[in-house]
C-alpha cells in the first residue's frame, strides 16, 4: 500500500490524523535536521499500522514535508 504524508515537525502534541483526501498528517516533536523527524515519522506510522520496522519504507519526499512511504500489509 502506498501512503501520501505530510510531515508537520515541532509539534506539542505527536499524533496522526487523516483528511478527506485520505492524506495522512503526521505531526512529530522532532526538528527536520539530520532526518530526525523522518525517522520519528517512520516510527508513528509503524505504530499506527501495528506492523514491522522493515515493512515501512520511504519512497519519495527525504527533504520534503510531503512524502510517499509503501507499507507492506499481510
Amino acid at each position: 500500500m502506498i501512503v501520501k504524508v505530510v510531515v508537520h515537525p515541532k509539534s506539542k502534541q505527536p499524533r496522526i490524523l487523516e483528511d478527506d483526501a485520505g492524506v495522512l498528517h503526521v505531526y512529530v516533536s522532532e526538528i527536520p535536521v539530520g532526518g530526525k523527524a523522518n525517522d520519528a515519522v517512520r516510527k508513528a506510522l509503524i505504530k499506527h499500522f501495528d506492523t514491522e520496522r522493515w515493512r515501512v519504507t520511504l519512497l519519495k519526499g527525504h527533504l520534503s514535508k510531503h512524502k510517499q512511504y509503501e507499507i507492506v500489509l499481510d
